[in-house]
């Protein structure tokens, strides 16, 4: 044997043994899709003990049947332009054991030329281990997933069983003492409300006390003029707790969702100009109420709300503004809405306190020595709310406030 013979031979053994040996399975194929080669490991990988067994035959028998139709003519047209490239990337691919057994496999491809014959070199990877990580990683994520919205839903329980709490310790009309004893608990709500209520409930009730104790006094017949100034402050203090707990019942009636709407056909502008002489006459010395209307007079709303609304916000104008101001109530009525604006020229509200103006028991800084609870204009928006309206404040400090109640036809009831 010639020297070059011998080490033809070594090349021969050193390539039988890296491909025998190689921890990868390698198989080629020829340009017809038949299978030349296989190395043992890939005779292991898929259960065959000899080449002989898938020499010859299709790239196909190992591949699961239903994938066969589409891989012929991926091959084929792999087998027309070959280049190196890795298979199965962003794919899910499987391989069949001569047992009939699938596997995920993945798929690397080279290729060769032997004497202007083509070849194809796959690498085939068995990555079962992997999958069962994946798999394992997957039923995990999906278990803390799980656990997740389990968690999830016992938050939104605790929050609803909360909120009906809260609820529950709302001011109401057979509770109320209860109520105020509830709300004690409470943080910022309840140091509100205690500092309200000790206010506005002692000040008429000392007023009562002292003018009771001076009507006693005033025994003679030329002293009937004293006692009718005793007894109209009196009336005066009793009509200012009556207006407040009025409020608290209110308010109570609005939470447990008691309040019902009742629309009817009715006058608007009959109904402001008698609010508007009503109110005149509790107006401060040289105060005047102006109203002007515009458009059709008919609306259909909830009468005894839309008076309650426009009584508050005319309420509030008259004490906020100074003894010689001039209050404006205008309304107007169109075929897109029916508009309601209250204006005053008083002491203004700033535009911190705007952004918290309709929550419960609120008072702007600058309005924390005038009588009220700070519940009016919070029952004022609920009202609104129910008949589907929308209002509006603008103000500024010294510069008077504007309050507009919008409701669009559309929304009203035939």
């Amino acid at each position: 044997m010639s020297s070059s013979q011998v080490q033809l031979f070594n090349e021969k053994e050193k390539f039988e043994a890296l491909f025998q040996h190689a921890s990868i399975g390698i198989l080629i194929v020829d340009h017809n899709g038949n299978i030349a080669l296989a190395n043992n490991f890939l005779l292991n990988q898929f259960g065959y003990t000899d080449v002989e067994e898938i020499r010859g035959q299709k790239i196909e028998v190992l591949i699961p049947s239903r994938f066969i139709n589409h891989h012929i003519g991926y091959r084929d047209k792999y087998i027309a332009h070959p280049q190196n490239r890795p298979m199965g990337v962003g794919k899910d691919l499987f391989a069949l054991k001569k047992s009939g057994e699938e596997f995920p496999v993945e798929v690397s491809l080279s290729n060769y030329k032997n004497n202007e014959t083509g070849f194809v070199i796959a690498f085939v990877i068995d990555i079962s281990p992997r999958k069962e990580i994946e798999k394992a990683v997957f039923q995990q994520q999906e278990k803390i997933k799980e656990l997740n919205d389990e968690l999830e839903q016992k938050v939104v329980l605790r929050t609803r069983q909360l909120e009906q709490t809260m609820k529950e310790l709302e001011v109401s009309k057979d509770e109320l003492a209860q109520a105020l004893s509830k709300e004690k608990e409470l943080s910022d709500l309840k140091s509100r409300f205690v500092s309200m209520a000790s206010h506005e409930f002692r000040t008429p009730l000392s007023t009562v006390l002292s003018s009771v104790s001076l009507l006693a006094k005033y025994t003679q017949e030329d002293e009937q003029e004293k006692r009718d100034r005793h007894i109209n402050r009196i009336k005066s203090s009793v009509h200012n707790l009556t207006d407040i707990l009025n409020e608290f019942l209110s308010i109570g009636k609005i939470e447990d969702g008691k309040i019902v709407t009742h629309y009817s056909v009715f006058n608007v502008k009959e109904l402001l100009t008698n609010i508007c002489s009503e109110l005149q006459g509790i107006a401060k010395k040289t105060q005047h109420i102006i109203y002007l209307h515009d458009g059709n007079t008919e609306i259909n709303l909830d009468i005894t709300l839309l008076r309650n609304i426009i009584i508050n916000l005319l309420s509030n104008a008259i004490k906020f503004s100074p003894e010689d101001g001039i209050i404006e109530v205008n309304s107007s009525v169109n075929a897109s809405a029916v508009i309601f604006e209250v204006k005053d020229h008083g002491i203004g509200i700033s535009h911190e306190d705007q952004e918290h103006l309709f929550e419960r028991f609120f008072r702007a800084k600058n309005a924390t020595n005038i009588q009220g609870t700070g519940l009016g204009l919070h029952i004022v928006g609920k009202y609104v709310e129910l008949m589907n309206g929308h209002i509006e404040c603008k103000s500024e400090l010294e510069n008077g406030t504007t309050f507009t109640i919008t409701f669009k036809n559309d929304t009203l009831p035939a």
